[in-house]
């Protein structure tokens, strides 16, 4: 998750998943609050862009933060059929594509 801001300086938040192998951005969620519904959000939009077929052994990743560790959140992912893993504390390098995609982003709606 990052935001950008935007008009007269307010945040816009941007949840996303990208497919490691394809390295596309499959799902995404923007809003402007930070609630538990925008990572809600992004795993319906997960489950409808790829029209329930989740492949048995798939992975979300995601950083430690209060939304990934939310036990809704665990709940549903779950619920979805997916495996979860989450970045080491401390460590930069098992979350590097997201943030890199991020800072690209960032680059380009400047």
């Amino acid at each position: 998750m990052t935001y950008v801001y935007y008009g007269s300086g307010q945040p816009a938040y941007f949840s996303c998943v990208k497919d490691a192998a394809t390295r596309e951005i499959i799902a995404y969620h923007v809003t402007r609050s930070l609630k538990m519904e925008i990572v809600y959000r992004t795993l319906e939009k997960l489950s409808d862009s790829l029209n329930g077929l989740i492949h048995p052994e798939a992975i979300i990743h995601s950083d430690q933060g209060v939304h990934y560790t939310h036990p809704e959140f665990q709940r549903r992912v779950k619920e979805l059929g997916l495996v979860r893993s989450m970045s080491r504390s401390g460590n930069c390098w098992d979350n590097a594509p997201m943030e890199s995609f991020f800072g690209h982003f960032k680059d380009e709606v400047d």
